[in-house]
């Protein structure tokens, strides 16, 4: 009867805690609801005015002042910012399936397993250009992710090696122009690769 009446006793303050704290995360939240802000999308970023944004000063010479050709061309390339990219040249040595022949398969076997990714990669393309084309940089690195990890398994060099660069780039790079070299490389080292193994 005693044991009875603790276990009752400690149920019944188990039941009190719970209730208390349930409680006090209700409160919590609300409180958090009247500041404006949302627990789990963190606070609203700050909305600029377009009066908040300061245009770009431009230079304004009088039109009674013509510039010298020399003048002309020094002011032209003070004025002309360049940026200068460094595009990735993708220059591997040759696709190789040896690492399966390492494993234990026949010539014939690394062969036919090489085979089945050129679909893969056929099939990938149209997607990874439809992301290129709406600049989705998070599904361009899913859709090389998920066909570097098969071309990876086989082999090593050509397009093994440009899915591994690719890949890594996206994770962060957003560079347009990057994604597209990568792209056009992709393209080529596929059509290699079917070449290769035809």
């Amino acid at each position: 009867m005693l044991a009875v009446t603790i276990v009752s006793i400690f149920l019944l303050l188990v039941l009190t805690i719970i209730i208390f704290e349930i409680k006090n995360e209700r409160a919590y939240q609300e409180k958090r609801r009247q500041k404006g802000q949302n627990y789990d999308n963190g606070p609203k970023p700050k909305k600029l005015k377009t009066e908040d944004i300061t245009p770009p000063v431009k230079e304004v010479i009088p039109k009674n002042l013509v510039p010298t050709r020399d003048q002309q061309e020094n002011v032209e390339e003070t004025q002309t910012v360049r940026i200068d990219k460094k595009l990735p040249q993708c220059n591997y040595p040759k696709f190789t399936h040896v690492r399966l022949v390492e494993m234990g398969l026949s010539d014939d076997e690394a062969q036919e397993f090489v085979q089945e990714l050129i679909p893969q990669l056929e099939e990938q393309i149209p997607l990874i250009q439809a992301k290129l084309d709406e600049k989705d940089f998070h599904q361009m690195e899913r859709l090389t992710h998920s066909i570097k990890g098969s071309a990876t398994n086989l082999g090593t060099g050509g397009i093994s090696d440009l899915l591994v660069e690719c890949n890594t780039y996206l994770k962060s790079g957003t560079d347009i122009d990057i994604a597209t070299v990568y792209f056009e490389h992709l393209k080529n080292y596929t059509q290699a690769l079917k070449e290769q193994y035809a």
